[in-house]
């Protein structure tokens, strides 16, 4: 038996010899983090400078950006390096600080969400009343919620899961995740599982029963309300819900995996599917927020434009 103060390091099976052709899905996973990077550096610079952006939607819109880096840096540079590695190895330290990453990234990420639609709704619902609603301090107190619950709630996850004594070291992933250190516990899970259920219940299933009701109370509105409601409605709400279903479809599909056993299905496939919230997000938000949401859009365009002109 291998207890939790012997296992120094996890060996992460999901990893294949691809030949010369790890060359390829490292020049991929590069192109592809450097995309994630640059276009969230930059709606995030546009939203600073201009004043005009200086709004409780496009505050927490920044806010979304800096976590899609945030959990873009905890997953790629770990992926760089496997992918050109022989030996697919991860000390456990570096192994828990991953997890906490990239939980506490979906986390935020849900929150944000949420705190997205309730703006939207006093927006529509409440126009009159939205700027004495979402005042300053308001906003602060909402983005430090966003931040600060899911770093607590995962701190409490980390020190559980570094008491498990443990029975082995192999993860067949390409990075770090909970449930499989999980499963390799051969000491008693009953006190982190529990825990576990109730952090995913108040992290997921809580914002999205939320987001759920705030949507059906804009949908009312705007059914009945004038046409303009109607366009203002659905030029800010269409990249928020595009959003949340893209992050949940994604999620869904890692619980899935890990609860179940997925051996059937082919390894890439697998391999994909645990990738999809990771990596589609962090991209898909500035993109869809950029091109879809007119302020940011015209902003930018201006920005290029002055920028072309200086030269």
């Amino acid at each position: 038996m291998i207890n939790s103060t012997q296992v120094l390091y996890f060996t992460l099976s999901a990893y294949f010899d691809t030949g010369l052709f790890k060359y390829l899905h490292f020049i991929i996973t590069m192109s592809l983090y450097i995309c994630i990077v640059v276009t969230n550096v930059f709606l995030i610079v546009v939203i600073c400078m201009h004043r005009s952006l200086h709004e409780p939607m496009y505050i927490f819109l920044c806010s979304l950006f800096m976590n899609e880096l945030y959990g873009s840096t905890g997953l790629f540079p770990f992926l760089l390096i496997q992918i050109l590695s022989d030996v697919h190895t991860v000390s456990a330290s570096v192994c828990y600080l991953q997890i906490y990453c990239l939980h506490s990234f979906a986390c935020v990420e849900f929150l944000n969400l949420a705190v997205m639609s309730y703006d939207r709704y006093v927006a529509i619902c409440y126009p009159l009343q939205y700027n004495t609603c979402m005042t300053s301090n308001k906003i602060a107190t909402l983005i430090a919620l966003i931040w600060l619950y899911p770093m607590l709630i995962n701190v409490i996850m980390t020190s559980l899961r570094s008491s498990l004594q443990l029975c082995g070291n192999i993860i067949n992933k390409v990075y770090c995740d909970n449930f499989p250190i999980v499963r390799l516990a051969c000491s008693d899970t009953t006190i982190i599982n529990i825990y576990g259920l109730i952090a995913t219940f108040c992290t997921i299933c809580v914002p999205l029963t939320f987001i759920f009701f705030t949507y059906l109370k804009i949908f009312r509105i705007c059914f009945s309300g004038s046409k303009q409601t109607r366009q203002k409605a659905v030029s800010t709400c269409t990249p928020h819900l595009a959003s949340i279903m893209n992050f949940s479809l994604g999620v869904s599909f890692e619980i899935v995996q890990s609860r179940f056993n997925m051996s059937r299905l082919p390894n890439m496939l697998r391999i994909f599917l645990s990738l999809y919230f990771l990596t589609c997000q962090p991209l898909f938000n500035p993109l869809m927020y950029g091109l879809n949401l007119s302020k940011i859009c015209v902003t930018c365009k201006s920005l290029i434009t002055n920028v072309q002109h200086s030269y």
